[in-house]
């Protein structure tokens, strides 16, 4: 039960504040961009460091099925750690929507390019994600002491020029709960399947850089 309580916990604390900053910004122009991604880079960094030990910190479905399909994670558990960390990030934006009601996006991504072009990009992104934390976890369990300034920093670079035309999410939970809370699912479908797809093609690479055994 810990690990569950810890993947909501992770869940809800970086998007209260990552997509917060995003409210906070669509209110009244500040944190900047910049400020933005550092917000998701810090937090995700501060979440690992917290929770990495209990649960994996894994606070992403498309981390979570990417670890079971490196058969470092149990399938049964997927499904539970999947529900958690959606009702995290519902809980997170239902939070936001109480705080600020006067917002309209609560950090929804909604991509200000092609819906294909996005596709691709988030796809890449969490590519990128995952091949870090592939090589910086112990198992499914995100740990070390370069473990969350790896993650965190490829968040927060990542965030830093993806941002702004996709939002970044590399997180179906994460897209979910804006979109559940602000009404708008333009293109949720890629934030679903994109970040999945990615995660898994990077477990997939990591077995032809690395011994016959990394993903066993």
């Amino acid at each position: 039960m810990k690990n569950y309580v810890s993947e909501f916990i992770g869940t809800f604390s970086l998007m209260f504040c990552g997509t917060g900053a995003m409210t906070i910004n669509e209110l009244t122009g500040d944190p900047s961009h910049v400020g933005i991604a550092i917000t998701w880079g810090l937090i995700v960094m501060a979440m690992i460091y917290a929770f990495g030990e209990i649960s994996g910190a894994h606070f992403n479905p498309a981390v979570t099925i990417a670890f079971a399909y490196s058969k470092k994670f149990r399938w049964k558990e997927v499904p539970k750690y999947i529900a958690v960390q959606i009702l995290g990030a519902i809980a997170a934006s239902a939070t936001l929507w109480v705080l600020f009601p006067e917002a309209e996006l609560y950090g929804a991504t909604i991509p200000s390019i092609d819906a294909w072009r996005a596709f691709i990009l988030e796809l890449l992104l969490t590519f990128f994600l995952m091949v870090v934390i592939i090589n910086v976890s112990t198992g499914s369990k995100e740990v070390g002491t370069m473990a969350g300034i790896a993650i965190g920093g490829v968040i927060l670079l990542e965030a830093m020029f993806a941002g702004p035309v996709t939002k970044a999410s590399m997180n179906p939970a994460r897209s979910i709960g804006p979109a559940l809370i602000s009404g708008h699912f333009e293109h949720l479908w890629l934030y679903l399947t994109a970040p999945i797809i990615g995660a898994v093609l990077a477990v997939a690479s990591c077995k032809l850089v690395k011994d016959d055994q990394c993903c066993d």
